[in-house]
C-alpha cells in the first residue's frame, strides 16, 4: 500500500519500551493514520476515536474491550475498535505491521 502527497511526522510514537512504534501520516483530506510495528508481547491500548487496524504483515490476536474472546488476525485482515474503548493485542512471534486509520 502506498500513500501519495502526505505529511509524515518524523518523530516516532514509541510505546511499551519500544515494543510498539509508529509514525503519524496526515493525508491531503485531513485524515490521520499511523503506520507501525508491534514486536512480540501483549499490550493494551485505549481509544478515544474509533479505529480501523489493518494488518500488512505478520499476525496477532486481539481482544476488544468488553469481550472475553481473543480473535486471530493475519496480514490482509482488519478489525475495528469503537471510540472511547480499547483492546488488548498479542504478537507471539515475529513482527506485526499495521496501518491504523482514525475514523470520524
Amino acid at each position: 500500500m502506498q500513500f501519495s502527497n502526505v505529511t509524515v511526522h518524523a518523530k516516532a510514537n514509541v510505546y511499551f519500551d519500544g515494543k510498539v512504534v509508529s509514525h503519524t501520516v496526515l493525508l491531503p483530506d485531513g485524515a490521520r493514520k499511523t503506520l507501525g510495528l508491534i514486536y512480540p508481547g501483549t499490550f493494551h491500548f485505549g481509544t478515544q476515536a474509533a479505529e480501523r487496524m489493518e494488518l500488512t504483515a505478520g499476525a496477532c490476536r486481539v481482544k476488544l474491550a468488553g469481550s472475553t474472546q481473543w480473535q486471530n488476525y493475519a496480514a490482509g485482515q482488519a478489525f475495528q475498535v469503537p471510540a472511547n474503548s480499547g483492546f488488548d493485542i498479542e504478537v507471539k512471534t515475529g513482527i506485526c505491521e499495521y496501518i491504523c486509520s482514525f475514523l470520524a
